[in-house]
C-alpha cells in the first residue's frame, strides 16, 4: 500500500485535482466499514460477459497494488470469493471496479476492500482477451498502470503517476492548514468569502 496517500482524504485530493480524476458516484464501496486504501493502478480491460483479465490479475499484480478494471457491462460477475481470497493473500490492496462482483458476504467476512458499481450472483465467462497495463476507463476517469488510487467512504480519485509527488505535498500543506485552523477562525474565513462573492455578483439581500 502507498502509505504516503493512505492519510490523504480523497475529498483533499479531489480539491486539489478537480471533477475529471474523481469518479462517478456510482463506484462505492460494497461493505460498511471499509478502511480508505492506497497504492499504484495495476490497470485491467475485460471485454463485455467476460472476467479472464481480472482472474489472471490477481496472480500478476505486484503487493501493495489496487486493481482497477474497466467492464464491458453490468451483466455478469467480474468476481467472487475465492478471486478476492486469493488477491488478498497476495497482497492486492482493493478493486476498483466499473462492474459487479459475487460473494459479498465472502468477501464482507475477508475484510477485502471492493469498490465497485454493485452485486450480480451470475459469474462471467472466461473467453476473452482484453488487456493488462494499458490506460482503462473507470467511473469515467482514464486511469494509466501506475497512477496513485486513493479510495474511501467519499469516493475514488485516480492522481496522475506524473504529479504524485506535487500532488502529495500540496495535500500535506492543505491538511496542515486545516488542522492548525479552529472552526470559528473558519467560520470568519468563510464568512467573508462568501459575503465577497454576494457582492460581486450583484446580490441584495
Amino acid at each position: 500500500m502507498d502509505a504516503d496517500f493512505k492519510d490523504i482524504p480523497t475529498t483533499t485530493l479531489a480539491d486539489l485535482l478537480g471533477r475529471d480524476r474523481v469518479m462517478d458516484i456510482g463506484l462505492r464501496p460494497l461493505w460498511d466499514g471499509m478502511p480508505r486504501v492506497a497504492g499504484p493502478a495495476f490497470t485491467v480491460q475485460c471485454p463485455p460477459g467476460d472476467n479472464l483479465m481480472l482472474h489472471a490479475a490477481i496472480h500478476r499484480a505486484e503487493p501493495g497494488s489496487v486493481i482497477v478494471v474497466e467492464s464491458g457491462d453490468l451483466d455478469y460477475a467480474l468476481a467472487g470469493g475465492n478471486v478476492c481470497a486469493v488477491a488478498q493473500r497476495r497482497g492486492v490492496v482493493a478493486f476498483v471496479a466499473d462492474g459487479l462482483i459475487r460473494d459479498l458476504g465472502e468477501v464482507r467476512e475477508a475484510g477485502f476492500p471492493v469498490f465497485a458499481r454493485g452485486v450480480i450472483p451470475i459469474p462471467g465467462a472466461k473467453k476473452a482477451l482484453g488487456t493488462h497495463g494499458a490506460p482503462v476507463r473507470c467511473g469515467g476517469v482514464l486511469v494509466a498502470a501506475g497512477d496513485i488510487v486513493v479510495a474511501d467512504e467519499e469516493g475514488v480519485v485516480a492522481v496522475p503517476a506524473a504529479e504524485r509527488d506535487r500532488v502529495l505535498e500540496a495535500a500535506r500543506a492543505k491538511l496542515a492548514k486545516e488542522a492548525a485552523q479552529t472552526l470559528d477562525e473558519w467560520a470568519a474565513e468563510h464568512r467573508d468569502r462568501i459575503e465577497r462573492t454576494l457582492v460581486e455578483l450583484g446580490f441584495q439581500g
